[in-house]
């Protein structure tokens, strides 16, 4: 009995300080398994895609290329951990479920913080392209690119410091990997709001604006081309009386030089007999 239930233990050798192994359903195992693991090549796959097909570094493709890399960070390094943990207990200590923690705590906030820039970008591409090039240089981006992912691990880091120092002041049992963060009521209301709330709003606002702007001078573009189309049918309408009346005059000339041929022919005809006979009776 003591055999079997060691067996069903993260780690036998520690009897009841040990975690049990988690046992979910066989069929639900599979599914998250195989769902996970899909998700997780996929987003490996096309993030690296990404990555490689940038050649060329403008602000716009640098912030790509940022938020590429914290998506492959993402399929790379922490799904694989979560479908680990489906099936198996957590076995590299104490130290490593924190670092663990920190980085998933990182690499999403950058993520929505890259996503934040590139809305800011293409706000300022479309809504003011003529001072773009000048406000937005590549030397700002990779700044702005710096700063986000080092606010990133510092604000994590300050929530999580407490975590960072006891790792294991959350594990119930050896072979558990838990994170529960104790903030107050005022920081966990402005973790929600910087972390969550104030970028999805400024996305939202911002790509908002994008799509206005991009309607009207959609419209604009219309305009400009029903005017231009208008205009070219009046020049061909109005050159088109010229043409007929120019195409009138070469026909009535023609037709004057035809008559006119005849007459000189017989004049020239009737000059050459004229000369004849007078040559003849002189």
């Amino acid at each position: 009995m003591e055999t079997l239930e060691g067996a069903e233990r993260c780690f036998p050798q520690l009897l009841n300080n040990s975690c049990m192994k988690p046992m979910p359903p066989q069929s639900d195992a599979l599914f998250i398994y195989i769902l996970l693991s899909f998700i997780s090549l996929l987003t490996t796959t096309l993030n690296l895609l990404v990555i490689i097909s940038i050649s060329h570094f403008s602000p716009t493709n640098l912030l790509i290329l940022s938020l590429a890399v914290s998506d492959l960070l993402v399929g790379l390094l922490l799904m694989p951990v979560e479908i680990l943990f489906t099936e198996a207990c957590w076995l590299l200590g104490d130290l490593m479920c924190a670092v663990y923690y920190v980085v998933v705590f990182i690499i999403t906030s950058s993520s929505v913080g890259n996503m934040v820039l590139i809305s800011i970008d293409r706000y300022l591409a479309i809504c003011d392209p003529l001072r773009y090039t000048t406000r937005v240089t590549l030397d700002r981006t990779k700044i702005c690119v710096c700063l986000c992912w080092i606010c990133s691990g510092l604000y994590n880091s300050l929530i999580l410091k407490d975590f960072l120092r006891h790792p294991d002041s959350q594990n119930s049992c050896y072979g558990e990997c838990v994170c529960s963060v104790v903030i107050y009521y005022i920081e966990t209301i402005s973790d929600l709001i910087l972390t969550f709330i104030g970028p999805v709003t400024v996305i939202i606002v911002l790509y908002l604006r994008v799509f206005v702007v991009a309607v009207s001078q959609a419209r604009a573009m219309r305009a400009c081309s029903a005017s231009v189309f208008s205009a070219t049918d009046v020049r061909l309408s109005s050159s088109v009386p010229h043409r007929l009346l120019a195409d009138a005059e070469s026909a009535s000339l023609l037709r004057k030089y035809s008559r006119l041929c005849p007459l000189l022919h017989r004049a020239s005809v009737f000059a050459v007999h004229s000369s004849l006979s007078f040559s003849q009776y002189s």
